[in-house]
């Protein structure tokens, strides 16, 4: 009878195994995921990639935007990266008293690889001065930079034109290198040949 008894045992003990294993089992199902909630962590992931990126005004945007429908648990988080970035905003506001300055800055995030930004900034000084030779030429190095010749030779003409010097220094400029194997740069560079 001791035998069956731990039989018995055993087979208890058995079921109650199966049992917390399954219970185990549900208990580590995921839930089913809310598509609205799912929507939002998508933008919290891309504006977190905009901070990274050091585009705070960009970010600042997209958690604002944001916050206006985010679930409680992500709300706080959410004001805490706002705060974040209007600090950043505020100590990197940069005010340019001469366009110079600006096309100093604008080359400077060119050399750094930020593209959009820098044509932002060149094109800023051409609808406050038309005449700006050398953001015509800050153009062109961003245009051969990315690879495009034929906005390059555009840019670079219209700087040549308005200022001759322009001709020399791009004729020494490594950053044409990209466009230098295009007949119109040689004609452009080499009117005399």
């Amino acid at each position: 009878m001791a035998i069956k008894q731990s039989s018995s045992t055993s087979d208890t003990s058995d079921a109650q195994k199966a049992h917390r294993a399954s219970k185990t089992l549900a208990g580590n199902a995921q839930r089913a995921v809310d598509p609205a909630r799912k929507s939002t962590l998508a933008l919290y992931e891309s504006a977190i990639k905009l901070m990274q990126t050091g585009k705070f005004d960009k970010a600042h945007d997209a958690f604002s935007r944001m916050l206006e429908s985010a679930p409680q648990d992500l709300a706080d988080r959410i004001r805490m990266y706002i705060s974040a970035c209007v600090i950043q905003i505020e100590k990197s506001s940069t005010s340019f008293q001469t366009h110079e300055e600006r096309y100093d800055y604008a080359i400077s995030l060119l050399n750094q690889g930020n593209y959009e930004d820098a044509r932002e900034h060149l094109q800023q000084i051409l609808v406050e001065e038309q005449a700006a030779d050398y953001a015509f030429y800050g153009l062109a190095l961003l245009a051969s930079l990315t690879g495009d010749a034929d906005t390059c030779i555009e840019h670079l003409a219209e700087a040549i034109r308005l200022n001759g010097q322009n001709r020399l220094q791009a004729r020494l400029d490594s950053d044409f290198d990209g466009v230098a194997d295009d007949p119109r740069f040689t004609e452009l560079l080499y009117p005399e040949i």
